[in-house]
């Protein structure tokens, strides 16, 4: 029986619906015991399943009662968690659902003691090249660390282990396209500077004369770079100087000593 009045609703927005519907589900393993304890102590994390040896139950056991969960013990030889193979677990895996930093607007724009730094990334897709620059960016007192939501890589426990607890208190924002950011966060004040190994000017020099103004370090992956979009919205290139004429760093080396520049001064 047709019901009068009720229109089908189209494609493109059941497929969304369907999308959000899927991202609400998601849910993901951190494993080792520096991640589990960090995610288990912060009560902004959806804690969902926790799988420990008797062993990792031991050394985990005041964050597992702060958490109030009840832990699946299990066989060392026998690890249950649906980890890929070769994982050093070290005993413990905790099933979560990803962060939620909230918007842009509220992390670029927040207060704080000193202008605001933020690191974009443009396409990098090995999680623990991510991981580095998130303990980087805790480390330097950046803002948030942004990458887009497709082409990058995504909160894993990869990620969470080499992040070693910092994915858990510095924000990793995903966006729909990062081109755009750059240009909304450009609109809010910052100065965009993208790194780029063939630019003419160094980094310190830049940074200098930024120190009031909140600034977005943009950095490419590794062998590409920044792609050709990128480029052109960044207000500035700027390049980590060498000793020689040869060598480089990798994004997530990179990242450090680019954040040290502009944090420094």
């Amino acid at each position: 029986m047709r019901v009068e009045g009720l229109a089908k609703k189209p494609s493109w927005v059941v497929d969304k619906e369907r999308s959000r519907r899927v991202a609400a589900a998601e849910t993901v393993w951190l494993f080792g015991l520096h991640a589990v304890r960090d995610a288990l102590m912060n009560p902004a994390r959806d804690k969902r399943h926790l799988v420990v040896t008797k062993n990792a139950e031991d050394k985990l056991a005041d964050a597992i009662a702060a958490a109030g969960l009840t832990p699946e013990i299990a066989d060392p030889r026998k690890f249950p968690a649906p980890l890929d193979p070769g994982s050093v677990h070290q005993g413990a895996a905790l099933e979560v659902k990803p962060l939620d930093w909230g918007r842009l607007e509220d992390v670029a724009l927040a207060d704080g003691p000193a202008a605001p730094r933020l690191v974009l990334l443009d396409q990098v897709t090995d999680p623990h090249n991510v991981g580095a620059i998130l303990r980087s960016a805790e480390v330097f007192g950046a803002r948030a660390v942004i990458a887009p939501a497709r082409h990058a890589a995504p909160e894993t426990g990869a990620l969470a282990k080499t992040a070693s607890g910092a994915l858990e208190r510095q924000p990793y924002l995903r966006v729909q396209n990062l081109g755009n950011t750059i240009e909304a966060l450009k609109a809010m004040g910052y100065v965009c500077l993208g790194l780029d190994g063939e630019a003419e000017v160094e980094i310190g020099a830049m940074a200098a004369t930024l120190t009031d103004r909140p600034v977005a370090l943009v950095l490419g992956a590794e062998g590409p770079g920044l792609r050709a979009r990128t480029r052109e919205l960044c207000d500035h290139l700027v390049k980590i100087p060498s000793a020689g004429g040869f060598g480089s760093l990798n994004v997530s080396n990179a990242a450090a000593v680019s954040l040290y520049a502009v944090t420094r001064t």
